[in-house]
């Protein structure tokens, strides 16, 4: 099965808001993958954090076979493919 990745970006970086993203996506059936730290040279304290997660995806073929089910049924969207919206990367600039 393939795997998902998700990448998450945290502007304000305390004890507080990294638990809170974590165990957001957590219950969201993600496993924590790791965090990497944005520091400048001036300062030790962290500017922003990138956590990462990762799951593995939902099986396409099975998705679309039961849509093509309902279909026949006279369920659903005849001729129609009906597809998730998927968020798409964000720029991060300064």
């Amino acid at each position: 099965m393939a795997i998902e990745y998700k990448f998450i970006e945290l502007s304000i970086v305390t004890d507080e808001t990294i638990e809170e993203a974590v165990n957001a996506l957590v219950r969201q059936g993600w496993h924590w993958d790791g965090i990497r730290f944005v520091t400048t040279e001036s300062s030790r304290r962290p500017q922003m954090a990138f956590v990462s997660f990762v799951r593995e995806a939902p099986e396409r073929g099975k998705a679309k076979d039961k849509e093509k089910k309902k279909d026949k049924d006279g369920e659903g969207q005849a001729g129609k493919e009906i597809a998730e919206p998927r968020p798409g990367p964000r720029l991060v600039t300064d």
